[in-house]
């Protein structure tokens, strides 16, 4: 099938693309790196849109640091994300999951607001900045917000982005110097979305772990949280079961999922700990 656009306009910076959201009476859809976009249109799964292109401003592209955290923009590609030497220093989980993410040609044009933004419950980013506590920054004509990541992902492709806002960048605390990440999945094939994964990050004796492909939903595992930061594996491998939601389809059954999350949750806490499962 061939994609069905209503029109097309590029925007030259973030008020612009926002005034034009704003004349699109809402069939207005922000067009970034647009391997997710594109594919849905292509599918017919969304018709009509008046894409509006945010590609070309600059402003929301490109990784800063501060005393305490690094600012990711919203255009930044994932490929730039896995290379990044600030964010393989202070946020490595993020250049970790770009091994996971697909393939060369959508790394280099996928970016991590559009990864965000979409919000598929089987994309490593979402669960990866709830892991990490991170902050997501909208804006729309009338301000921006600041959204913890434990707020931004609603439901199946649902956040809290509202009609007229764009999401433009994202905050995350750098790490500590004791502080490990790590991020594990199981796919069919290299490349394919995960049948489940796990982020988790140890933070000053804290444990905060998440979990993708389980839920319609990136999910914040608190339960099981709460048995890590006890020392207790086995037991937050038990509470984990109560923490997501996994459905059956064709790639596997939500009982397969369940055994799988368990699995994972072990391998992240070995590779924490520094050792093999």
């Amino acid at each position: 099938m061939k994609a069905s656009a209503g029109g097309y306009a590029r925007a030259s910076d973030v008020r612009q693309a926002l005034e034009m959201l704003a004349a699109s009476d809402g069939s207005g859809r922000v067009l970034a790196g647009g391997q997710s976009l594109i594919a849905a249109m292509n599918m017919r799964l969304s018709t009509g849109d008046i894409l509006i292109d945010i590609s070309r401003i600059g402003e929301l592209a490109g990784v800063r640091e501060t005393s305490d955290s690094l600012w990711i923009g919203a255009l930044t590609p994932h490929a730039e994300i896995g290379r990044n030497a600030l964010i393989r220093d202070h946020a490595p989980l993020l250049s970790q999951a770009v091994a996971f993410i697909a393939h060369a040609a959508i790394r280099n044009r996928g970016t991590i607001g559009g990864a965000l933004a979409h919000a598929d419950p089987a994309a490593e980013f979402p669960a990866c900045v709830l892991a990490l506590g991170a902050t997501l920054h909208v804006e729309g004509l009338n301000g921006r917000r600041d959204i913890p990541a434990e707020d931004f992902f609603h439901d199946l492709f649902e956040t809290a982005i509202q009609d007229g806002e764009i999401l433009t960048g994202l905050s995350i605390p750098k790490a500590g110097p004791d502080e490990r990440q790590t991020i594990t999945e199981v796919a069919r094939r290299s490349g394919d979305y995960a049948l489940a994964g796990v982020c988790l990050v140890q933070r000053s004796g804290k444990h905060r772990l998440s979990l993708f492909s389980v839920a319609p939903k990136p999910v914040l595992a608190v339960q099981a949280m709460a048995e890590l930061d006890r020392g207790d594996i086995e037991g937050a491998v038990r509470a984990l079961q109560a923490d997501i939601d996994p459905s059956s389809d064709t790639q596997a059954t939500a009982t397969y999922r369940r055994h799988l999350a368990g699995i994972l949750l072990r391998r992240a806490a070995a590779s924490i700990r520094g050792e093999s499962e």
